[in-house]
């Protein structure tokens, strides 16, 4: 009985163990299976399509910026430098072409070193499993994650070879400071392509994935040369490198690359083209989409503003220390800005929207909205001129009072220069700059006329209808100012400005492309004899000093109340373009300095290269039009041979008759 009892407890026992078997057995089957349910599907890798590099160009195809929430740009493994692919085994996974997706003997030390610690401490994953994190699972650390990390390994050594997985994970690993693949990280940290990297190069990159951030040479570039050393001694360790070449590694300084990495080129336009890339095909694309961004600005002429914005607030900045004005700080400091167009297309060939965007990025180009002064007043004279008024229309230069000025009040306007002339031609008003000729046409033509007339020319301000508009007291963007005039240069067709020429996906096909809006806004001889007054500004009047470049040019000055804002808008056969120059905080950049002393010799500067880029070409001259010798001071025709006269272009039968008559 004994006996029986024994052997009826030992099968009991047997039962008891192998069903407890069975069912731990199933329930890790199951959870196994539960996992597996629930990975990723691989797909094939190849076609794998992560974000892409948005990369915007200039006209002549020279690389502007680029947009990336993740920069990468994958290269193939034949490119990429021996010494970086065995630097990333050594210090990564020594074992990398000994295991299967997974090495146990790694897994079992760092579980028992995290049993130890009570918490994740180390991951023991390799290059194959650390694959499979960035593609397909969260960073979070946990169990389940490491269990199906290494499934996930496993299934990626099944289907793929070695060489193909390292070359994919040297393509998508994350390397800090926004770069994804060493050929980021070659450009963001030593601005070279990932073939051209050298032995010291290389150990610093493959020691990063292990803590991007912490390592980064932009970040600490004490913490990055420790860790470049230990990897360099990981490599001689397994007979990868020499001593020799060990020793001379270590002692490779590392360049400082944080500045030619934040600098872009023409950065106000680079961020004015971004705004409208975000509202054409939305920020996704953008960041993500690796499109191909063709833009009108000309690098060269945007090199050439950017050099006579400097020069030009350099040499303000010297009259105001002489002068012993104080100021300090960036906002208390001299800004400018330049924008030009191409006049027949409306293309934006350069832009420079402040002195130092690094500094201040607000685009003063665009979006800051100033008096134009003077700047203003060929708009009262074209629409003048478009009603009918010869250009040797006489006006009355003196003292005048208006009872209802603006805002209702009596109004004693008067000149810049504190005297006047009595009566003088229109021509006359406008090549010097006289107010109170200005304010008397605006009173006869109607404030609301004009401004109307400016909402034509492609203002989109608000334009106050009242005597004080004569005086441009209505605040302007530099932009509106510039499309404006190209008006008169372009034969009376107002082209909207436009910065983006066509747009393109990562394989080439063509999104989106511009469609140029044109429109006629005034006549054509409305336009030539306009653009014959302000040829008048350079040859007889404010903006002499333009006299130095080859005509034929047109332009005008514009300085407001208190010196507080300098301009000079021009334009030449092919190009138009507008200088300001102020202080962000609308105080006065000092006594004289006025729209010909501080904004001209910038544009003029400008001009100079535009001018040695593109070829002669004279003004449009239309047939109902015609040119005649006048004195420009009575308006009466003058012989040809005269000295003091000059060449004057009327509409066909307005045009001055024999010397002594006078044109009404």
């Amino acid at each position: 009985m004994r006996f029986k009892s024994l052997f009826n407890f030992k099968w009991c026992s047997i039962f008891w163990i192998v069903s407890l078997a069975g069912l731990t057995g199933g329930c890790l089957g199951g959870a196994l299976l539960a996992l597996l349910q629930d990975l990723p599907q691989i797909r094939g890798l190849e076609n794998f399509k992560p974000s892409a590099i948005t990369r915007i160009y200039s006209a002549d195809k020279e690389l502007l910026a680029e947009f990336f929430l993740e920069k990468r740009d994958p290269v193939p493994l034949n490119q990429i430098p021996k010494y970086l692919q065995s630097a990333l085994i050594a210090t990564e996974d020594r074992g990398f072409y000994d295991h299967s997706g997974v090495a146990l003997k790694s897994i079992l030390r760092a579980i028992i070193k995290d049993i130890m610690a009570g918490e994740f401490v180390e991951g023991a994953s390799t290059i194959t499993q650390q694959l499979a994190k960035t593609l397909f699972l969260t960073p979070r650390k946990s169990l389940i994650r490491k269990i199906k990390e290494a499934l996930l390994a496993i299934q990626l050594e099944r289907r793929y070879t070695k060489s193909e997985i390292l070359e994919f994970y040297l393509n998508q690993v994350y390397f800090g400071s926004g770069a994804y693949g060493v050929q980021a990280a070659a450009k963001i940290f030593f601005n070279k392509n990932v073939q051209q990297l050298d032995l010291a190069q290389c150990a610093l990159i493959a020691g990063m994935p292990k803590a991007p951030s912490f390592y980064s040479p932009l970040v600490n570039k004490q913490r990055a040369v420790k860790r470049r050393n230990l990897v360099l001694k990981q490599m001689y360790l397994t007979n990868i490198i020499d001593n020799s070449q060990y020793e001379q590694a270590k002692k490779a300084a590392v360049q400082n690359t944080k500045a030619a990495r934040h600098q872009r080129k023409a950065p106000y336009f680079v961020d004015y083209i971004k705004k409208q890339l975000e509202k054409i095909v939305g920020p996704t694309l953008l960041y993500k989409g690796g499109l191909r961004v063709f833009t009108t600005l000309s690098f060269k002429l945007q090199k050439s503003a950017e050099t006579a914005l400097d020069e030009g607030l350099s040499d303000l900045v010297l009259r105001i220390r002489q002068n012993k004005t104080n100021f300090s700080g960036s906002r208390a400091a001299p800004q400018a800005a330049l924008l030009a167009m191409n006049i027949q297309s409306g293309e934006i060939t350069a832009m420079v929207g402040g002195k130092d965007f690094q500094q201040n990025n607000f685009n003063r180009a665009v979006n800051a909205k100033r008096q134009p002064g003077s700047a203003f007043k060929p708009i009262i004279y074209a629409n003048a001129v478009e009603r009918g008024f010869a250009q040797t229309k006489m006006l009355l230069d003196g003292p005048v009072i208006f009872k209802n000025g603006p805002k209702g009040k009596e109004w004693r306007p008067k000149n810049f220069s504190g005297d006047y002339q009595g009566e003088i031609t229109m021509r006359k008003a406008l090549v010097d700059s006289i107010n109170i000729p200005a304010i008397r046409l605006i009173e006869s033509l109607g404030p609301s006329a004009v401004a109307r007339f400016g909402h034509d020319l492609g203002i989109k301000s608000s334009l106050s209808p009242d005597l004080s508009l004569a005086l441009g007291s209505s605040e302007l963007s530099l932009m509106e100012l510039v499309s404006a005039y190209a008006v008169f240069a372009n034969k009376g067709e107002r082209i909207k400005p436009f910065g983006i020429l066509e747009i393109s996906d990562a394989q080439g096909k063509l999104l989106w492309q511009v469609k140029p809006q044109r429109k006629i806004m005034m006549s054509r001889a409305g336009a030539a004899i306009i653009t014959n007054m302000l040829e008048g500004v350079i040859q007889e009047g404010t903006g002499r000093k333009a006299k130095i470049l080859r005509p034929p040019l047109a332009g005008k000055t514009g300085t407001t109340n208190d010196f507080k804002d300098a301009l000079f808008i021009g334009y030449s056969p092919g190009m138009a373009a507008g200088v300001w120059v102020g202080m962000d905080n609308h105080s006065s950049l000092g006594k004289g300095e006025t729209g010909s002393r501080t904004a001209l010799p910038i544009w003029i500067n400008f001009m100079k290269q535009v001018q040695a880029e593109t070829a002669f070409h004279y003004f449009d001259l239309p047939d109902n039009v015609v040119k005649k010798r006048i004195n420009p001071l009575t308006g009466l025709a003058a012989r040809e041979t005269s000295t003091h006269g000059v060449w004057a272009l009327f509409l066909k039968g307005t045009e001055p008759k024999p010397l002594g008559t006078r044109t009404k």
